[in-house]
């Protein structure tokens, strides 16, 4: 049987790399360096990709993973994973949409989805990474 203890660790690298990216992204195109944005957000894209990937890929052979934390913790917890649940199935949308707008030329109408794909997408790469080190470091 496969070892799939580095997944939750390959993910949260994933996550934190798109969430680093997606801040440089923003902040090079308020500099007004387009280009380097494009590329930059197209890293960003193909990390959430593998990112969402690897994730399917370990929960299919792993299945749910319990949160043992207790205490005021874990409605914390909860909470976090409620709102990162509901923004991630909300963002894969958005985020296709936002990057055809861009590739199609459409610039006007990607920076006025991008305007709430930006913030959606940051919130859910970085509480991807809290929720693997509440889930994975914290509490096993």
């Amino acid at each position: 049987m496969p070892d799939y203890a580095i997944f939750p660790a390959l993910n949260a690298g994933l996550n934190a790399t798109s969430a680093v990216l997606i801040t440089t992204g923003i902040g090079l195109i308020r500099a007004g360096r387009r280009t380097a944005h494009r590329g930059v957000m197209i890293a960003a894209v193909v990390s959430s990709t593998f990112f969402l990937a690897s994730y399917l890929y370990y929960h299919y052979h792993v299945g749910s993973v319990r949160f043992t934390g207790q205490g005021w913790i874990r409605p914390l917890y909860f909470a976090i994973l409620f709102t990162h649940t509901v923004l991630a199935a909300t963002v894969v949308p958005l985020v296709i949409v936002t990057l055809a707008r861009a590739l199609g030329g459409r610039l006007d109408r990607h920076k006025a989805i991008a305007r709430w794909t930006y913030p959606l997408w940051l919130y859910v790469s970085v509480t991807g990474v809290v929720i693997y080190f509440m889930l994975y470091r914290l509490y096993r």
